[in-house]
């Protein structure tokens, strides 16, 4: 039985040690890897590579920002910050310095969109976003707003927003329902509307089978052609200009 206890404790001592031989392992896969982030704000984008390189890491610049207190083309932030533990072949993405701004934002409201955005890339600037919307009183394709404002200090980026008028919002009317009425009479009831004509087809019913059928082109439609379908239907909110769709008989 002694004998039997000395084997049993000899069995638990080497799976103790099997265990903390593979946890250890374990731990060296997991962390053997692993870098420390090196400290890149401050330098140019050479030496930045350079320091990255040394711990297996890589540099990507994606964006540029005006500093006054960062010279410019030197790395003013980076993402993960110095000290931070990442694998090796981690991408560490940092901000470049253009410096102090020097650049006058310039005024390119009342400006057509087009004209806008020579006038800022002629200037070394960049284009932001264009919003668009309808404005009254404006015509379409003018810069209404832009963000910063013209002559503005302390711009963080050489970038300028826009907000551009669509122009004033099209009517829109409450689609009438013209089924029964003929052709004729219904196109210039659209014309008055500000609406037109679009597709007329002539009108099949769905054969006893239930398979859809689809309508055909009317070649020389008539005006005295009757409607009985439209489309958009009745009720239906439409701006100026659209079309309407008929089948007829």
């Amino acid at each position: 039985m002694r004998q039997f206890f000395r084997m049993l404790l000899l069995a638990l001592v080497l799976l103790t040690v099997a265990l903390i031989s593979a946890l250890t392992a374990m731990q060296f896969a997991i962390h053997g890897h692993e870098v420390t982030i090196p400290k890149l704000v401050g330098m140019t984008p050479l030496e930045a590579e350079r320091a990255a390189s040394a711990s297996g890491l890589q540099v990507a610049i994606e964006r540029q920002f005006y500093s006054p207190d960062i010279p410019e083309g030197r790395i003013m932030t980076q993402m993960p910050l110095p000290g931070t533990k990442v694998r090796r072949g981690w991408m560490i993405r940092v901000a470049q310095s253009l410096g102090p701004q020097r650049v006058a934002i310039p005024d390119v409201t009342g400006q057509s969109e087009r004209v806008a955005e020579l006038n800022i890339r002629r200037r070394s600037l960049n284009l932001a976003s264009i919003a668009q919307m309808n404005l009254p009183d404006t015509s379409a394709a003018q810069v209404v707003s832009q963000s910063p404002p013209a002559n503005a200090s302390g711009v963080a980026a050489p970038k300028i927003s826009l907000l551009v008028s669509s122009g004033p919002e099209p009517a829109s009317y409450v689609m009438p329902d013209l089924t029964g009425q003929p052709l004729g009479s219904a196109t210039l009831a659209l014309q008055d509307a500000g609406l037109r004509v679009g597709r007329v087809s002539l009108f099949s019913a769905s054969p006893s089978s239930g398979a859809p059928v689809v309508p055909t082109p009317v070649s020389e439609p008539s005006a005295a052609s009757m409607i009985v379908t439209q489309s958009p239907v009745a009720g239906q909110k439409v701006v100026a200009g659209s079309a309407v769709n008929f089948e007829v008989r």
